[in-house]
């Protein structure tokens, strides 16, 4: 490309994001585009809100750069990168790569005219859209995303996010969360399904107006992470599965800025050998079902 945009892979930030990606397969014909060029485009489209048929002429053209989205969604590829790239993180910030802590929170954002087929009504916050579910550790990176009407109620969505989690993160035993997760039923569903302590962490007696709670702030910190790309700042797309998967974009994005600033300071090492080893679908090659549920 001939314009370099501010949110355009860096070298270091591609080279480690090259570790995670599958090998390339030598069958079929060669890529008419870069892979660097297609992750930029969706990156751009993340972090500007822009339409994905406005990317401007340097990109790849909009339908090459949505396919290779949609594919990477449905082959559940965003997911394994997400799960690599929190484990490394992890492990730079000297923790065990399975966290044993989380803190669950849930956010309701607005809807637009694309997006309003699946929507509910807030009544608490009063917002009509959509209710985003995570599940992080205690750093802040989310090990599971889910997406509901902003109607349904957190316990209910919580079982929704917690749901076949306890394979993929054994060593997690304890869960905070706020006082929308009170009760005895969601608790003892908890610890019959996975084990886990859920603990209820409530705003202290007397306090009026903004507070920071303790273990809840970290989940909001999360959420403020996500709003920063335009994108985010409602819901725009037309399947809960494709609001998922940009969240699980844009986290990527933040680990892969933290993983290249470590490799930035540790360039004396020799540099990445390996090529481009990604491997993109043909367009022949069958898709598995949608992964909703990610876990790390």
């Amino acid at each position: 490309m001939s314009t370099s945009y501010p949110s355009n892979l860096s070298d270091t930030e591609w080279e480690c994001l090259q570790r995670y990606l599958p090998p390339q397969s030598k069958r079929g014909r060669p890529p008419t585009h870069s892979p660097r060029s297609i992750f930029d485009a969706i990156f751009y489209v993340l972090r500007t809100g822009y339409p994905w048929r406005y990317l401007p002429t340097n990109f790849p053209p909009w339908q090459t750069v949505f396919y290779h989205f949609r594919r990477l969604r449905l082959k559940g590829t965003w997911t394994l990168l997400l799960r690599a790239l929190h484990r490394a993180e992890r492990e730079r910030q000297g923790r065990n790569p399975y966290p044993s802590a989380a803190i669950m929170d849930a956010q309701s954002v607005k809807t637009v005219e694309e997006s309003a087929r699946i929507c509910g009504y807030d009544a608490y916050k009063h917002v009509k859209g959509r209710k985003r579910h995570i599940l992080v550790d205690t750093l802040g990176i989310p090990i599971s995303i889910y997406v509901t009407p902003a109607d349904t109620h957190d316990t209910r969505g919580a079982r929704c996010l917690l749901a076949g989690l306890k394979f993929f993160v054994p060593r997690l035993k304890k869960i905070w969360a706020d006082s929308a997760y009170r009760g005895q039923e969601l608790a003892a569903w908890c610890q019959a399904t996975g084990e886990w302590e859920l603990e209820v962490v409530e705003r202290p007696a007397g306090t009026c107006g903004f507070s920071v709670v303790p273990r809840r702030w970290v989940v909001e910190r999360t959420f403020s992470w996500i709003s920063r790309n335009r994108r985010m700042s409602k819901d725009y797309e037309r399947k809960v599965q494709t609001s998922e998967t940009l969240i699980q974009v844009a986290m990527i994005r933040l680990l892969l800025a933290r993983l290249g600033r470590k490799n930035e300071r540790t360039s004396s090492q020799p540099p990445h050998q390996g090529g481009n080893r990604f491997q993109w679908p043909s367009e022949t090659t069958s898709t598995s079902p949608s992964i909703t549920v990610m876990a790390v």
